[in-house]
């Protein structure tokens, strides 16, 4: 494992670290905001929506609607009455239908009270017919179904619409002080499926839930989807409309007395009666459903039945989806994985462009997969998933570019701090050596060498002068120069061995001891390709050049031989430095020594320091040609 993998992953974790802790704080947030109920109102609208875009599915023939409209009330003037068709009229009606031989009837008309005398008639036919289903009303206030009529021919006709008004899940059965009541869509769902010997019974997973064969209707629980803390009463579902336009086919009582109706249309399937009018009021409210000016959102009692008969059976019979949901720890699970991935994208893009457009492709993209999800019959959340994806991923791209520009910043300012403490150690520092060497080997009483001092302590002070105007100069320009006195100021974009030329030509020009007796220099700077180096690379390859050269003028007393190359060997170039003093037999490694060893580790290269025998020190930095 190379030795900066560890470092990497480290810095990747304190990346990680500015965003994690506010990212989960939003997501806590937008999961306790849905737990109350605050985000049920916009789900709601969201699974409204999706389901309308699907595509439109066709007609299901299996079911007829047979409507009591505007027309019928007016013919025979019911609007003195509560009534909207006789019991005369509405035996007449059966009894014509009767004709078609349809395999069940759904009479979704209260017929409470009776209307004329002719109500012993119609009694008399729901008695005889044990294919006609009628209804009753069970909640909150109850309405009887026809007097005389076996239970099992009695369904509810009750529906549930949410606090916004819209009708989203239907129910099929409730217990009663009468006992437990079905519902009019399961009534005519098992009397159309009897023929297929499919009976109703309890569902295998869910004990509670209903089943007709194989097909166990998913019950609606109080946080199904969207809802939050609901009451799921009785046996509830999620009503899955049909999608399109044209639903069902319907046709007008007056269209069934006058005969007026094909036949074939009727024949063996089931046939719901209701109401049509819009002046009677029997409508509820969807966006579920595509709707047009004329009915703006409404749905007929008599078409919502059709729509919960239509989805029992196309489940059971063509294996049509019916509408499941997760349970609550996986829909929290599903908006924590998204939040998650809202501050993946915000550390991982680097433009605010970048960010906006992965932010708009990942919510186009969680879109679809509940849009598609809700085709295949599972609701799993969206406004919670996308909420996170969209605050994580936009809002926290701003507190990352903040905390880059602050660490850049600090990377600046320590650069700044090393340059200047590679200027002070190669030049003023060098010259203080000098002065405490010289101290350190003369007798106090020895005044010879006072002139020597003072004069190295002034140019000691010259030199730190200079560091402070190169210091100003270096703010304007500081990438591209490199400090080595106050006459010479090397442009850092000039070629390495030019550079590398100057640098040992200033340095050998100072004033250092183990500089006076060399009598042999050897130097050798071959070309250097620089495509892997940068600036800052260029400027510690010549501080490494310069300290190595002034170490050999403190340390190397007695050195009458300097070599200094730089050249190409299997694949490295290595920058040396040997001399063939007594050097230094300190064994702890200075500032500079340091330095140079993370150097080393920056060109993924090696630094070496080590005597020779019998006397001299070799002095080399070593890198690859192809970083």
């Amino acid at each position: 494992m190379p030795p900066g993998f560890w470092n990497v992953i480290k810095a990747e974790i304190a990346m990680w670290r500015v965003g994690i802790l506010p990212g989960c704080a939003v997501i806590g947030l937008v999961i306790l905001a849905r737990y109350m109920g605050l985000m049920q109102s916009v789900e709601w609208l969201a699974f409204d929506n999706f389901l309308r875009l699907r595509p439109e599915e066709s007609i299901d023939e299996r079911i007829v609607i047979v409507g009591i409209d505007e027309e019928d009330v007016r013919h025979h003037n019911y609007y003195q009455s509560d009534a909207v068709i006789s019991n005369h009229d509405l035996a007449t009606l059966l009894l014509k239908l009767q004709t078609y031989q349809p395999r069940v009837i759904g009479l979704d008309i209260y017929q409470n009270p009776p209307v004329n005398t002719n109500h012993d008639k119609l009694a008399a036919i729901l008695q005889k017919s044990p294919n006609i289903i009628a209804i009753e009303k069970v909640l909150p206030e109850p309405i009887p179904p026809p007097p005389k009529i076996p239970p099992e021919q009695v369904g509810f006709a009750d529906q549930i619409t949410d606090i916004d008004g819209k009708l989203r899940r239907i129910l099929l059965g409730t217990p009663t002080l009468q006992g437990y009541k079905l519902s009019l869509s399961i009534r005519l769902s098992a009397a159309y499926l009897a023929r297929n010997h499919i009976v109703l019974e309890n569902g295998r997973r869910d004990r509670a839930a209903m089943r007709f064969g194989k097909t166990e209707l998913p019950r609606f629980l109080p946080n199904s989807g969207g809802y939050i803390h609901t009451d799921a009463g009785g046996v509830q579902v999620l009503l899955n409309f049909r999608s399109g336009h044209a639903r069902f086919r319907t046709v007008s009582s007056s269209d069934i007395k006058r005969g007026k109706v094909n036949p074939t249309w009727l024949r063996d399937r089931i046939i719901i009666i209701g109401i049509t009018a819009p002046s009677r009021k029997d409508f509820f409210t969807t966006t579920a459903i595509p709707s047009n000016q004329i009915s703006k959102g409404r749905i007929y009692g008599v078409e919502v039945q059709a729509h919960a008969t239509s989805q029992i059976i196309s489940a059971v019979l063509n294996e049509r989806p019916l509408l499941n949901t997760w349970n609550d720890q996986w829909e929290y699970f599903w908006i924590f994985v998204w939040g998650v991935c809202g501050i993946a994208i915000a550390r991982l893009t680097k433009s605010p462009l970048n960010n906006l457009i992965i932010v708009v492709l990942a919510s186009v993209s969680l879109g679809l997969i509940c849009y598609f999800s809700l085709i295949f019959g599972w609701w799993i959340p969206f406004i919670p998933a996308i909420l996170v994806l969209i605050v994580n991923g936009m809002e926290l791209t701003a507190l990352y570019q903040y905390d880059q520009a602050l660490r850049s910043g600090i990377k600046i300012r320590q650069a700044i701090i090393e340059s200047t403490f590679e200027t002070i150690h190669n030049g003023p520092l060098q010259s203080l050596a000098k002065v405490l060497q010289l101290l350190r080997g003369q007798d106090e009483s020895n005044q010879e060498i006072i002139p020597v001092i003072a004069e190295e302590l002034e140019k000691l002070n010259y030199e730190l002068r200079g560091i402070y105007e190169y210091l100003q100069q270096e703010s304007l320009d500081q990438d591209t120069s490199l400090y080595l006195g106050n006459d010479l100021v090397l442009n850092l974009q000039e070629p390495l061995h030019d550079l590398l030329y100057q640098v040992y030509t200033y340095t050998l020009e100072r004033d250092f001891p183990g500089f006076k007796n060399i009598r042999i220099k050897i130097r050798t700077f071959e070309p250097i390709d620089e495509r892997f180096l940068t600036i800052e690379h260029k400027r510690g390859i010549c501080r490494f050049l310069e300290e190595a050269l002034c170490n050999v003028g403190k340390h190397a007393t007695g050195a009458t031989r300097l070599q200094v190359t730089c050249t190409i060997s299997e694949g490295y170039y290595t920058l040396s430095v040997i001399d063939n003093g007594l050097g230094c037999t300190a064994s702890k490694a200075g500032r500079g020594t340091q330095q140079f060893i993370n150097l080393a580790k920056q060109l993924q290269g090696k630094f070496e320091r080590s005597p020779l025998c019998p006397h001299g020190t070799i002095c080399q930095l070593s890198w690859p040609m192809n970083r």
